[in-house]
């Protein structure tokens, strides 16, 4: 049926009682959140308790299928919890447009018109007639035409004031039984939409029909939930926000926005992680449908990411939780080991060249937040720490785009998103004055470098880390905002990453080359550049003259031996087996214990 076969009628719109349609809403919103405490007690109780207290063939089988059933009842929960914000969407826009109709039929019950069932309006007589002075005949107006007496027959009559009164009446009233018919139709086809498969397991197809459900229902919701999301407002604002909320409310946001929610900095990282785990079951559903590369690589990574989330934690380890994730850009996830809101301290690392959302991120780059969170908890327990990948690190295989890793604007967008990001954990943390620490890792150290040059410094940020570094933007560790004492640096000797040279020495260099060969090249690079402290982003941070606390590396494998060539030097720093020291002093620095750093000569 189409809006314009629709029989609705200003009666029935008029009478139609919205606070039916928000009862129904309320009766889906119960069965959303009975499938979601069904799900928590699967995923925290169940799940954990099988895992510490039975191993063997049967309990694998069993753990296998309480996944499964948890999986099931995150569905449950997603649909239930559309179809609430679907129905309440539609009485919220329902109500508009009685008020509209209200607002038109006060109006004619004030002036004694009388409105008609088939919406025309008749008004009485009125006014007087230029030649004899009597009152103008009443008429009836009705939509699509002029009522009588709208337009004078000559010019020796005038028309009767009431007609025009009558007319816009009846055009109101039929505006908004026209609005109402094309909301009615909108919604229904929603709704009609929302429906499982037949069956007790959800296959991966169902969540890709999912994710169009969702789609939809947002669409339908903008007026209703999305114009309410304090987009512009500060971390703290948001916050604010979000406390100020009713559950009923809060819980419809989770189930139609999770992806707004999820990535909102300022929201608690509690219900981040909540609304991330609904949304990146979302975007696997979206993913799964295309088929082009760069999807394909994505989904890897969001699916181990998804593999890691549903294994739960081994002994020791911190919990993990989902504070972003999406798929705009090269990919976008922000993983903490550990509840970055209650702990005393924070660590948040951003990754360098080449990392996007994949695979490789989601096994290697998760890993060093996870050792690092590791390590500070064995000096500090209150510790978390970060992996945050915000931004769009530059790629070295895209052609010429790999020219970005020369470039600084990356760095300088990442910077400011940054920033955003740590003014919401500053915001959210419940400690008086936690202890936070910014930590970049190759082109990552020049975008935690532009971060402190942006709107006063880091948020809330008492300690920097700059390991792999080819430069910061700055020439001094003093002027990133934290005191030089607070500015710590590892450099690996064989980190080729390390001793990129400066561009005056790229471009003297290149002259020399011209001119002399490689001799030429390198005389004139270290006239150049005759202190040798200088790398493509400002000064060695890892020199005397930049004046930060350099600590302790391996020295990584050389560039070119037996083996082969090797940028090895560049990926150990985080790791605990490959380079022990100085993940060690990473996670000192983490955990507000620098005083144990082991500390190294300046280069």
């Amino acid at each position: 049926m189409t809006p314009a076969a629709s029989p609705l009628t200003w009666g029935q719109l008029r009478d139609l009682r919205c606070a039916e349609l928000e009862g129904a809403a309320d009766g889906w919103g119960k069965a959303s959140n009975r499938a979601d405490a069904g799900r928590d007690r699967i995923e925290k109780q169940l799940l954990n308790g099988l895992r510490e207290t039975q191993q063997g063939a049967a309990a694998d089988a069993a753990v296998g299928r309480l996944r499964q059933l948890g999986r099931n009842l995150q569905y449950v929960y997603t649909e239930c919890g559309l179809v609430r914000t679907a129905l309440n969407s539609l009485a919220y826009e329902m109500r508009a447009q009685q008020r509209v109709l209200r607002d038109a039929l006060d109006d004619a019950e004030a002036m004694r018109f009388t409105v008609h069932a088939d919406g025309s309006v008749t008004y009485p007589a009125a006014g007087e007639g230029l030649i004899d002075g009597k009152p103008l005949a009443g008429g009836t107006a009705s939509v699509g035409a002029a009522a009588p007496g709208l337009l004078p027959p000559s010019g020796l009559v005038a028309p009767n004031p009431n007609a025009a009164k009558a007319q816009d009446i009846a055009d109101r009233v039929a505006k908004a039984v026209r609005t109402a018919a094309e909301i009615d139709w909108r919604f229904a086809g929603i709704l009609r939409k929302l429906k499982a498969e037949e069956g007790l397991k959800v296959p991966d197809r169902t969540w890709t029909d999912a994710a169009g459900d969702a789609a939809s229902v947002r669409d339908a919701a903008r007026g209703y939930l999305k114009a309410g999301i304090p987009l512009d407002a500060s971390p703290a604002g948001r916050r604010a926000w979000w406390a100020g909320l009713t559950d009923e409310l809060r819980e419809e946001y989770l189930a139609v926005y999770p992806d707004q929610i999820g990535n909102l900095d300022g929201i608690p990282a509690l219900v981040r992680d909540a609304a991330n785990r609904d949304n990146l079951q979302l975007l696997i559903g979206k993913l799964e449908g295309r088929d082009d590369a760069g999807s394909e690589t994505q989904l890897a990574g969001m699916r181990e990411i998804d593999r890691q989330l549903q294994a739960g934690r081994r002994p020791g380890e911190p919990p993990m939780y989902l504070l972003g994730i999406g798929d705009e850009g090269n990919g976008r996830a922000i993983v903490s080991f550990g509840n970055p809101d209650s702990v005393r301290n924070v660590a948040a690392y951003v990754p360098g060249l080449n990392t996007s959302l994949d695979k490789e991120f989601a096994d290697s780059d998760l890993k060093r937040a996870r050792d690092t969170a590791i390590g500070a908890r064995y000096y500090d327990q209150s510790s978390a720490a970060i992996v945050w990948l915000g931004y769009d690190a530059p790629q070295s295989p895209d052609g010429i785009d790999s020219l970005d890793v020369m470039g600084d604007e990356r760095a300088e967008r990442g910077g400011s998103s940054f920033n955003h990001f740590m003014a919401g954990l500053s915001a959210t943390n419940e400690n008086e004055d936690p202890h936070m620490t910014a930590i970049g890792h190759s082109y990552g150290s020049r975008t935690v470098g532009a971060a402190t040059q942006q709107g006063g410094g880091i948020p809330g940020v008492d300690d920097i880390v700059l390991v792999g570094s080819p430069g910061v933007g700055v020439d001094r560790a003093e002027d990133l905002g934290v005191g030089k004492e607070h500015v710590f640096v590892g450099a690996a000797e064989n980190d080729i990453v390390t001793k990129l040279p400066s561009k005056q020495q790229a471009a003297v260099g290149a002259v020399g080359w011209a001119v002399a060969g490689p001799v030429g090249a390198h005389l004139l690079g270290e006239v150049a550049d005759q202190d040798d402290d200088d790398l493509w982003f400002g000064r060695d941070p890892a020199s005397r003259a930049f004046g930060a606390r350099r600590f302790q590396v391996d020295e990584g494998p050389k560039l070119v031996s037996a083996e082969g060539v090797s940028i090895d030097a560049h990926s150990r720093y985080f790791d605990p087996n490959r380079d022990a020291v100085s993940a060690n002093n990473i996670a000192l620095v983490a955990a507000g214990r620098p005083e144990k750093l082991k500390a190294e000569e300046y280069r």
